[in-house]
């Protein structure tokens, strides 16, 4: 058995229909994916138990590495994925790569660890159901800080939240609308095949587009990059099909499920719309009826036929 045949990676769990939540894992598991690297994921959900408390975690042999910067190298080494990027090429990867990490990065940490309602509705809940007690109090805590560090490095002059977010926000807009714009209408960045540009893409866009965020302001900027939409559907459904229809078949129960319970969710606030316009087509015919004389026409007909 070879190297190759060997190698585990220990992942942050999935959810909403990816293979893991966290950038890093995803981006690991993309560029496995399009380059035919052979792995098998476990998904720990527990950084405590890995060397440097952080995942991924790649074992191969004896061997253990924990950084992308490190992964990815190995698995190009160890296994040629048949499409070779240019030295222009790879120069456009760092580049971009060095483009998400200082505008986009900021934004998903902001997103996913300062934003209270995001924080308090869904980032503390699910983490708090992945991880194990007493870790599930640990990391939140930890990463919370962490980003909180990040955006005070970011601007540090600058004490009003409001201010910071808006400027957080207006960087990550720009970022997406650029590579919207770069991707334009192919399939890929670099034409028909994927490849480590996309695997870095993707990682950052796919949980941002796919996490049920309470307060989705940047993810609407992104649904309104439709080319990218389609990126990261089209790359979810070719690479993590099994994930992808998984999540749409729960949906699609769960829609069909709250609608048997209810049939009127099938048009949101349906009673209370039909009783409005019931009230206003009655107001409606009154205020013709009085414009037209026919009430007071028939109160002339009541008061004639008493006396």
């Amino acid at each position: 058995m070879t190297d190759i045949e060997m190698l585990q990676l220990d992942i942050w769990k999935g959810d909403w229909g990816l293979p893991s939540v966290n950038i890093e894992c995803l981006q690991v598991l993309a560029y496995a994916k399009f380059s035919g690297v052979p792995l098998k994921t476990n998904l720990t959900n527990n950084p405590f138990k890995t060397p440097n408390g952080r995942l991924p975690l790649l074992r191969a042999g004896m061997n253990t590495l924990d950084t992308v910067k490190d992964i990815l190298p190995f698995f190009r080494a160890k296994h040629n994925s048949g499409y070779i990027l240019t030295d222009k090429q790879y120069a456009d990867v760092m580049a971009y790569d060095a483009l998400l990490k200082e505008k986009l990065y900021p934004a998903l940490q902001y997103i996913w660890w300062i934003d209270k309602k995001n924080l308090d509705e869904l980032v503390k809940p699910w983490y708090c159901k992945v991880l194990p007690f007493p870790l599930n109090f640990y990391y939140p805590g930890k990463y919370e800080r962490q980003a909180q560090s990040l955006i005070q490095s970011l601007y540090p002059m600058e004490d009003n939240i409001n201010v910071i977010e808006n400027k957080v926000y207006s960087e990550a807009q720009k970022c997406l609308t650029l590579l919207s714009i770069k991707l334009g209408d192919r399939e890929f960045f670099y034409g028909q095949q994927p490849s480590i540009i996309d695997a870095i893409i993707y990682s950052y866009l796919a949980p941002l587009l796919k996490a049920p965020l309470p307060n989705p302001v940047l993810q609407n900027h992104l649904k309104a990059c439709t080319s990218l939409v389609k990126y990261v559907s089209r790359i979810s459904q070719r690479y993590f099909e099994n994930e992808y229809q998984e999540y749409e078949k729960h949906q699609a129960e769960e829609k069909a499920a709250k609608l048997k319970q209810d049939p009127d969710n099938e048009f949101p606030n349906k009673k209370r719309n039909q009783f409005l316009a019931a009230f206003i087509a009655t107001l409606t015919m009154t205020a013709y009826a009085l414009s037209t004389g026919i009430v007071e026409k028939s109160e002339k007909w009541k008061r004639a036929d008493i006396s």
